[in-house]
């Protein structure tokens, strides 16, 4: 039986993950900050990436689907020794490298350093990584864009977006996720490299909302307008203490095509991910 080292197993992508390591006959280990429960051959241990006991000396493959730059950094003086090491990053390291933002800027550099520091911890102890980075993610009612958005309207009956947000965008399911980091893990192509895991279908920003919205129970309607009043009106939200999450360079992405090559991953771990087709159950409404 293979063991597992699972960060961040209780998060929207964890779940999954976890589930699917213990259909194929793993033993996993998994690190959370909440009080879990044990099962079978899932074992829980209460820490986190800066301090938790009873961590195994060995495993088969270490999963990270929290924050990669403190795991990279746990990762890096680790004595714990692994063969494989499969970890989430983000498309963001892209998509916010020229951000109006320096937050957001501050955030890609991050991703950058994580990942080669990871890459450069496997290739001393001689062992294989693989970084993952998912694109725009929903389907467990966790992620802060689409969830967010369904809740709103759920409560409103309406979205407003701005008429012109009709960037390009590849929303990819968590379970979709789930599947890419068991297939990779199996897969020597993907030892040091990294993968954008976009969705299944690639749609424009406000489709993507319609169809969100079209899911709800009762339906929600999408309202557009012009720029200009989208601004004025979203620069009340903030002076009323809300929407803080979304900020000019946000906005302005609304515009951008994001797409991702989902090639790579096809090619080197068969990743086939579904189309955008949601339910409001994937929002846990």
């Amino acid at each position: 039986m293979r063991s597992a080292l699972v960060f961040g197993g209780s998060g929207q992508i964890g779940v999954p993950v976890i589930e699917r390591l213990l259909a194929d006959g793993w033993r996993v280990t998994a690190v959370s900050r909440a009080p879990q429960t044990d099962h079978g051959e899932l074992k829980w241990l209460r820490g986190d990436l800066q301090r938790v006991e009873g961590l195994p000396q060995r495993v088969d493959a270490i999963f990270s689907l929290g924050p990669l730059d403190h795991f990279s950094h746990w990762y890096s003086n680790t004595a714990l020794i692994t063969a494989r090491v499969i970890a989430f990053g983000s498309t963001s390291l892209e998509t916010k490298q020229e951000s109006e933002d320096l937050p957001e800027r501050d955030v890609a550099a991050r991703l950058g350093d994580a990942e080669a520091r990871i890459f450069e911890a496997a290739r001393q102890r001689q062992a294989a990584a693989t970084v993952l980075r998912p694109t725009l993610v929903y389907g467990a009612g966790r992620d802060k864009t689409l969830t967010r958005i369904a809740s709103l309207a759920r409560r409103t009956g309406f979205f407003v977006l701005p008429g012109n947000a009709d960037g390009l965008r590849q929303p990819v399911h968590v379970q979709d996720l789930a599947d890419a980091a068991l297939a990779a893990v199996e897969s020597a192509n993907a030892h040091g490299r990294s993968y954008a895991l976009p969705g299944g279908e690639t749609l424009a920003y406000a489709e993507m909302v319609k169809r969100t919205l079209a899911s709800l129970q009762p339906p929600a309607r999408l309202i557009r307008v012009p720029m200009p009043l989208f601004k004025a009106a979203l620069a009340g939200a903030h002076a009323l203490g809300k929407m803080q999450s979304l900020g000019g360079a946000a906005v302005a992405r609304m515009q951008q095509d994001l797409v991702f090559d989902i090639e790579p991953a096809q090619r080197d771990f068969g990743y086939a991910p579904r189309a955008f087709q949601p339910t409001s159950g994937m929002f846990f409404l």
